[in-house]
């Protein structure tokens, strides 16, 4: 388990969440250990500002590899939308990936502004599909909860999204996705917070705290 990640090191690679640090990068900023908003006395502050439409901005973090592949893992937090952040996103996505033995296992979320609903990524193909859980804009100056969890098949090499638990209701989706065979990949285990700009370039931060991944 890894507990309050949130106040651990991040990285970042500007837009290569999805194109491949391609095109243009948005402005971004990150500050960690602010104690308010904060539920423990530090959270960790995600930025951007964009100056061209429909930029994003990824972050991520990586952890020491685990031995075998992972069976199960859920990745969980609290998300703070400041007052006037309601409605600027056009979307915020999270994920947890392990890379083992060539092979990539993803476990990615969208919370889509435009669509309002919740999307899973499809790391093989590069897409994203729809889950058939709706998606109502989080009501900012006040702490969400989010749990998503997923378990593979080491088998078939099958990752399943099982359900996603927002503020205490959970929507079960067992969606299943393959896995993706990248062939020599160095092993690791990462996860990730991505903000994605909208047409108006709307500048926008949010807020993560008591961040943690439990896997087996």
């Amino acid at each position: 388990m890894i507990d309050n990640a949130e106040d651990l090191p991040w990285l970042t690679c500007g837009a290569c969440g999805n194109d491949h640090a391609t095109g243009a990068v948005a402005p971004s900023s990150l500050a960690q250990h602010v104690t308010s908003p904060s539920e423990d006395g530090s959270s960790t502050q995600f930025g951007i500002a964009p100056s061209v439409p429909y930029t994003n901005v990824y972050w991520y973090q990586e952890h020491q590899a685990p031995s075998g592949q992972l069976n199960a893992i859920t990745y969980e937090f609290d998300l703070y939308i400041p007052s006037g952040s309601e409605n600027a996103p056009q979307g915020i996505e999270f994920e947890c990936q392990q890379q083992f033995n060539g092979w990539i296992y993803n476990f990615g979320w969208q919370a889509n502004y435009v669509t309002n609903e919740w999307r899973i990524f499809n790391y093989g193909p590069a897409t994203w599909d729809a889950s058939g859980v709706a998606f109502q804009n989080f009501t900012p100056g006040t702490w969400h909860h989010i749990l998503a969890e997923f378990h593979n098949d080491v088998n078939t090499h099958s990752v399943f999204h099982d359900a996603l638990t927002v503020d205490g209701v959970r929507y079960p989706v067992n969606i299943r996705h393959d896995a993706f065979n990248a062939g020599n990949v160095i092993n690791k285990l990462t996860n990730a917070v991505q903000l994605d700009g909208n047409s108006r370039n709307d500048g926008y931060s949010v807020y993560v705290d008591r961040m943690k991944i439990t896997y087996r």
